[in-house]
């Protein structure tokens, strides 16, 4: 009797730690195989950005009448495809996934469409696949312009400094994100407003207005700062070490997103050589948002995860109820022209951020000191 005691316990233990390292903690309790019509695929939790996508979509299907299911993949593509998997088997109708990296979640997107799953692509645009149906995103050219014009309507002068970043070669989003600011930066590095300080590469190309993906490619590999705050820092302080004094002064910072440039930012301003610097940035996240009512971070492209979210979680509606969906645009995977949603952005400043952020009900006022 007390080994059979024993035993029991052991497979009690057992069963306990193992539903304790289960990727389901992100699930919904009632979530069972065949419940879940629609599953969500999200980077990471550690993010800010990420969970208040989560919290979209949840809003987003309250009156829908479906369930949901949200995971994320912790900046890990195996576990990226362990929740698809996880999520295929539950019967999912739609999979929304936004992908770890761009190439390798091409093979989720096939084993989903293999199981009779749509696939709508959130976001970052998976590429090789012919597999992905839909894609929704904000206007990844219009927001990379939005960088790119701020800075060109801060420039004086001629001579200015000027040190671009970008954000993972895995993420085609970093390409289109580059490929707009270039659109509107290049022809004032052609005429000498602004002067590259911290590429090689993207100087040999300043006289071409279009550049090719590899191109592209090796721009970004060279200043990538695969999204990572630290990476983003150390890559700075090593540009403004070899930088000479008169490479600094007044500067110009293309960062790709929030948390890079609040880290690009500090940097700088650590820097006793930079009188100041006009800084991008993108996703008016909260401790962003501070850093430009502070006067430490220029400008953030407002991308209102509400709107986005709301248009994926339309367009799966529509799938289940066997219509299509509303697209306007298409954007090319590297194997199809896939059919598009887009969601549009908004520029935010000192000057508006109380309009755009708190006036819309994205944050609350209290949020902030300084307003």
């Amino acid at each position: 009797m007390k080994k059979l005691l024993a035993l029991v316990l052991v497979l009690a233990m057992a069963l306990s730690l193992a539903a304790c390292g289960s990727s389901k903690t992100d699930a919904p309790k009632d979530a069972e195989k065949g419940t879940v019509d629609v599953g969500i695929v999200l980077p990471t939790k550690d993010e800010p950005r990420w969970i208040q996508d989560q919290k979209s979509f949840e809003n987003a299907i309250k009156d829908a009448g479906l369930s949901v299911e949200v995971l994320f993949s912790q900046g890990n593509s195996a576990t990226e495809k362990t929740n698809v998997e996880t999520l295929i088997a539950k019967g999912i109708k739609v999979l929304i996934i936004c992908a770890q990296d761009a190439a390798a979640a091409a093979a989720s997107v096939d084993a989903a469409k293999a199981a009779g799953v749509t696939v709508i692509s959130y976001d970052r645009l998976i590429t090789d696949t012919e597999n992905l149906d839909y894609y929704v995103t904000f206007d990844s050219i219009s927001v990379g312009e939005a960088m790119g014009k701020y800075l060109v309507d801060n420039a004086t002068s001629t001579g200015n400094p000027l040190y671009l970043y970008a954000g993972a070669a895995t993420d085609n989003n970093a390409f289109l994100f580059f490929e707009g600011a270039w659109n509107v930066l290049q022809p004032k590095i052609a005429d000498g407003t602004f002067v590259i300080k911290n590429s090689e590469e993207a100087l040999a190309l300043k006289d071409k207005a279009k550049l090719t993906r590899d191109e592209l490619s090796k721009i970004i590999g060279q200043v990538t700062t695969n999204w990572d705050f630290n990476e983003a820092k150390s890559k700075a302080e090593s540009h403004l070490t070899k930088a000479a004094a008169a490479d600094k002064g007044q500067v110009y910072i293309l960062a790709p997103n929030d948390g890079t440039a609040r880290s690009i930012a500090d940097v700088f301003a650590a820097d006793n050589d930079v009188t100041k610097y006009f800084v991008t940035g993108q996703d008016a996240e909260k401790a962003s948002v501070q850093y430009i009512i502070d006067g430490k971070q220029s400008m953030t492209v407002f991308k209102d995860t509400r709107t986005l979210a709301t248009d994926a979680m339309n367009m799966a509606i529509d799938i289940i109820a066997g219509k299509t969906p509303a697209t306007d645009a298409t954007y090319n995977n590297l194997s199809k022209d896939v059919p598009s949603k887009q969601t549009p952005v908004v520029v935010v400043t000192k000057e508006n951020v109380l309009g755009a952020l708190i006036d819309s009900g994205y944050y609350q006022a209290g949020d902030f000191t300084g307003l």
